[in-house]
């Protein structure tokens, strides 16, 4: 039996358990909503992972400015022994009176692992739990595509003030007058002369890569079919030299933004941009958040549609094996089939195509 939830006008201090990086917090944003539209005076902070390398991004990077979050409490992924303790006692000192749940679906040993710790440090009400009916993503048996990660989030608060991911602003991310003007600095006069395609080439892991030489050629032959335009390149420090070699293909001026802006600037600059070109990743869903279509190159690696960007905007490529879902960050038995399958044609296509259509305002 499920824990009543106190009322929430005694309801003084929230944690909100939300382990990821960027992406992972652009889809999270209306379920942050959600909690923050039931217990909105109540001092709300989120418990996070600590990036573990350049690619990742801290959540703050994301939330600040936002008003989502008035804290951050961090955890080492695989903590040993004594970073359990500290953890266990800086919860104990904040004293949630409710635990929001927000990690990812998971195996039932692991879930059933937090879940311990977390009964063990806190008398906090629990909520959003992954268990149950809530266990799974649903599925769209018509279109076989999967409930959407940040649809997902928003349902396991089933018992918090009534939220969707389709009220406007659920995606917001509020972005200031400085981030907005920082990146139209970054940008300078091209966006207001030129058409500006942005691309995000970059991956977090390989098995998302749909490698460069691939991206060497749609460059190309989209420069070929858009001389005139600007191309803008969004992403880590590490994915500049990667944009260097593919900058060498387009006939347009080129901005390496790679590692020049904050997460919040880069939305600022991909709002000015006609649409975006990327992978998986947490450039997709930034664009997706400011209003910015997309060409989203995917492996499937995850089922159709949980990570997919929000709206019907976007064009996503997806082949689907019958390996897909299988998690791999590197995949060697099918050398990526999945998204190597992928042809620049499609690519191409999808790309035009969107070109070709009028820009929707707003964002999704």
């Amino acid at each position: 039996m499920r824990r009543a939830l106190p009322d929430p006008a005694h309801v003084r201090r929230v944690l909100i358990f939300r382990p990821g990086s960027l992406g992972d917090t652009v889809v999270a944003l209306p379920a942050l909503r959600r909690v923050a539209a039931t217990w909105p005076h109540a001092k709300r902070v989120v418990l996070t992972n600590r990036p573990r390398h350049g690619r990742e991004t801290d959540i703050a990077a994301i939330l600040d400015g936002t008003g989502l979050a008035e804290g951050y409490m961090h955890f080492d992924a695989g903590a040993n022994r004594m970073g359990l303790l500290s953890l266990r006692k800086a919860i104990r000192e904040f004293s949630p009176d409710v635990l929001v749940h927000l990690g990812e679906r998971q195996a039932p040993l692991r879930i059933f692992r937090q879940l311990a710790f977390f009964r063990l440090t806190t008398g906090a009400a629990f909520v959003g739990l992954p268990v149950g009916a809530h266990a799974e993503h649903h599925q769209d048996k018509a279109t076989a595509h999967w409930e959407s990660e940040a649809a997902y989030l928003v349902r396991r608060l089933d018992r918090l003030a009534p939220f969707s991911i389709d009220t406007p602003g659920a995606f917001d991310l509020t972005l200031s007058p400085r981030e907005i003007a920082t990146a139209n600095a970054a940008l300078g006069e091209i966006g207001r002369h030129r058409e500006v395609i942005a691309i995000a080439p970059g991956a977090k892991m390989d098995a998302k890569d749909w490698e460069e030489p691939r991206w060497l050629k749609l460059i190309a032959r989209l420069a070929a079919q858009r001389p005139d335009a600007a191309l803008i390149a969004i992403g880590a420090p590490a994915e500049s030299e990667r944009v260097q070699r593919l900058a060498a293909a387009w006939r347009g001026p080129v901005i390496d933004l790679c590692g020049r802006l904050t997460p919040r600037e880069s939305a600022a600059a991909l709002a000015r941009a006609k649409l975006l070109i990327a992978h998986d990743g947490g450039p997709m869903h930034l664009a997706s958040a400011v209003g910015t279509p997309v060409v989203a190159i995917f492996s499937a690696r995850a089922q159709p549609g949980i990570w997919f960007p929000h709206g019907a905007a976007h064009r996503v490529l997806y082949r689907h094996l019958a390996c897909a879902g299988c998690g791999l960050e590197t995949c060697l038995a099918q050398a990526k089939a999945c998204i190597t399958s992928i042809t620049v044609d499609e690519v191409l296509a999808a790309t035009l195509e969107l070109l070709g259509r009028p820009r929707l305002t707003g964002a999704a």
